[in-house]
């Protein structure tokens, strides 16, 4: 039997032992998934020796994705980019690798819900300048986006991720958000703004483009004020809980050994759970 869980502290209001068990038992598969508390202090320690503690692989989460980053013996094209780990698995060999399927995810959600999002135009505006953000940055610079202007209250935050990404990422001032919105194609949140609990993410949009696709990673509440009053005056938009199905997606096939879907089906049941419907 394999074992997998997710990890953080706390961890948990996790929702990922829902998603992987739902797969677990639509595949029939004998294997188990469960939260971890793994406090940072006790956390390179602990993923350094999985296997030791019955896991085969693990998912990673706030605050431990560094430590993951660090204990990780390989790590993938993406973990290496944003410099950060939330997935882990032990190979055959037993070499423990690292991914970070948070950008994947990100990609994962767009294309399912809106096909061909990334043909609509070449700049993108990231307001936020955090650890998320790094992934959809570089979830961006992947596809047709040559030009990414990233806003956040603290400058400095955005000039050094401009600076880690190279020439197609500019840092911008929050206060001229408003004149590069009239530039932007594409229009991302990555802050806990707007998110259950937290302040508003107040922004005028009266500049953007109604062709301007908007989404938030923010998924409680599912439609966020920014999602709202973008779709109100006619945006696409895409809510963020279908980014966290599909950066789950990568994990399981590499626990597992089968690629799973993210369905309807599973989408109803996980807005069930959060009380969402």
């Amino acid at each position: 039997m394999r074992n997998a869980a997710v990890t953080g502290h706390p961890i948990g209001h996790s929702k990922s032992p829902l998603i992987h068990g739902y797969w677990l038992k639509q595949h029939d598969i004998e294997g188990s998934y469960i939260a971890k508390d793994v406090p940072p202090e006790t956390a390179e320690s602990f993923y350094s020796s999985l296997a030791a503690h019955g896991f085969v692989g693990c998912n990673v989460t706030i605050p431990n994705k560094e430590c993951a980053y660090n204990s990780a013996e390989k790590l993938d094209d993406a973990a290496e980019m944003i410099g950060a780990v939330n997935t882990l698995w032990l190979d055959d060999t037993g070499v423990l690798n690292g991914s970070n399927t948070d950008g994947p995810g990100f990609l994962g959600n767009m294309d399912q819900i809106l096909p061909n999002w990334d043909n609509n135009g070449n700049k993108a505006v990231v307001l936020g300048a955090g650890g998320a953000s790094r992934a959809i940055i570089w979830a961006l610079l992947s596809r047709e986006y040559t030009e990414v202007y990233i806003a956040n209250r603290t400058m400095k935050k955005a000039e050094v991720l401009a600076d880690h990404f190279g020439p197609n990422a500019t840092a911008i001032k929050w206060d001229s958000l408003g004149k590069m919105l009239g530039q932007a194609d594409f229009l991302v949140n990555t802050t806990s703004l707007g998110m259950t609990g937290q302040p508003e993410l107040n922004i005028d949009l009266n500049n953007l483009s109604k062709s301007a696709v908007v989404t938030d990673i923010v998924y409680s509440p599912l439609q966020t004020r920014l999602l709202h009053d973008a779709a109100k005056r006619g945006n696409p938009t895409v809510d963020g809980l279908g980014m966290l199905l599909h950066q789950a997606v990568p994990g399981f096939e590499k626990w597992f050994g089968v690629r799973p879907e993210v369905t309807d089906e599973l989408r109803e049941m996980i807005l069930r759970e959060m009380g969402l419907t």
